[in-house]
């Protein structure tokens, strides 16, 4: 069974080009190590509406089976992608974040901080990640 995946970076200054996308090409590279096809990605500021219409279309126009958010999970103003996940999906998935924010926790204290969604709209598994690799 083929998996067919799109990466959705959330980054003011990379949508403008002024930081390398590091998350977005280390999601990549682990998913095209276990097979799935990236069949979109892209790069888009922290705007709850961008961000919302991006999640619309990979869902359901491009019909995705996985869908992955980097960045915009923290408390800023700016960070708006839990927000606008749950504004579009149809069920959460609150025991895969929980489970998330456990096994990163091992690994720095700031993962207590991430507001990361999972849930599903329509047949698309989308997962919001951190920003920082």
């Amino acid at each position: 069974m083929v998996i067919y995946a799109g990466v959705i970076t959330i980054s003011d200054k990379g949508s403008r080009g002024e930081r390398e996308d590091l998350s977005g090409k280390e999601i990549i590279t682990l998913l095209k190590d276990i097979n799935v096809v990236i069949a979109h990605s892209k790069i888009i500021p922290d705007e709850k509406e961008i961000i919302c219409d991006t999640l619309i279309d990979y869902a359901d126009k491009k019909t995705l089976a996985l869908i992955i958010t980097t960045g915009g999970t923290g408390v800023s103003p700016r960070d708006v992608t839990p927000d606008a996940t749950l504004e579009v999906i149809d069920k959460e998935i609150p025991g895969m974040a929980e489970a998330m924010r456990r096994e990163s926790a091992v690994l720095t204290p700031h993962a207590m901080i991430s507001r990361a969604v999972v849930g599903i709209r329509g047949n698309s598994l989308i997962v919001n990640l951190p920003g920082s690799p």
